[in-house]
């Protein structure tokens, strides 16, 4: 019963580690492979009614900086290339 209990808490503990950094490429900002930038804005985008657009910028953001931040909406300072566009007028290019 003790290996099992042990084996148990190993299992969980691995798992808890694997979900963690899994998560650290997006918190420092790690390079996304092209081919991963379309998931993301898909994702990112989601929750807006403007879906066309936020995509198109999206793509074109990804594109060059390699990076989309986490979630729907905010979290921009975890891609700075992302968060530091600017149109010409100023405001953010990327969503």
């Amino acid at each position: 019963m003790a290996i099992h209990t042990r084996n148990s808490l190993l299992v969980a503990l691995s798992l808890l580690l694997l979900i963690t950094f899994s998560n650290l490429s997006e918190i420092y900002g790690a390079k996304l492979r092209p081919s991963e930038c379309k998931p993301r804005c898909n994702y990112r985008c989601s929750a807006t009614s403007h879906k066309k657009p936020c995509k198109f910028f999206c793509l074109k953001c990804c594109a060059t900086c390699l990076c989309v931040p986490p979630g729907t909406y905010g979290n921009k300072g975890t891609c700075p290339c992302y968060n530091n566009w600017k149109t010409k007028e100023g405001r953010p290019k990327c969503p």
